[in-house]
């Protein structure tokens, strides 16, 4: 079952964090968060899934960036969301998927007892201006049945900003 934006209302500080949280970003079952001004690319042109892969950070300046097709951007939301006894879930809003900009490419799925920020895997399929702060995307709330553990992952929990693939860490 789908939490409705005013059950998320009513669960902020127990089941659910939202740091800032603004009312005008909560939807009927829903809500809102804002692109951070940081974005991440890839420099290695080729990605091995052992290895760490070197990165470089573009800032998005107020005036607007604009992000070139077929490439990733990883970017993050400037709110620090933490989720307890329910499966946060991540999809874009529909008018940034009607500009072609798809917000993640595979992982819009949280974890029970994720907390951090979530990092954005970026692509579009033309060209597009974006700009900072702006609601790029909308967290859900799903319930969870039976017994379970809470996301205890090393790799991308309490992160502190955007995380680039850590799969080389499975490796080990």
């Amino acid at each position: 079952m789908i939490l409705s934006g005013q059950e998320i209302e009513k669960r902020l500080g127990t089941d659910i964090l939202i740091e800032p949280f603004r009312h005008q970003q909560l939807n009927p079952n829903s809500y809102n968060l804002r692109l951070h001004n940081e974005l991440m690319v890839y420099t290695d042109p080729v990605l091995d899934m052992k290895k760490p892969a070197q990165t470089e950070q573009i800032i998005i300046p107020p005036e607007g960036l604009v992000l070139e097709k077929d490439r990733l951007y990883l970017g993050r939301t400037c709110e620090h969301t933490t989720t307890n006894n329910l499966v946060p879930m991540l999809e874009g809003r529909s008018s940034i998927g009607r500009l072609g900009l798809f917000v993640h490419v595979t992982a819009g799925f949280g974890d029970v007892g994720f907390s951090g920020y979530w990092t954005l895997e970026m692509f579009c399929v033309q060209p597009i201006r974006i700009y900072p702060d702006v609601e790029i995307c909308q967290v859900f709330y799903h319930s969870i049945e039976g017994d379970f553990h809470n996301y205890d992952s090393g790799k991308y929990q309490n992160n502190r900003g955007i995380q680039p693939s850590l799969l080389y860490k499975d490796f080990s």
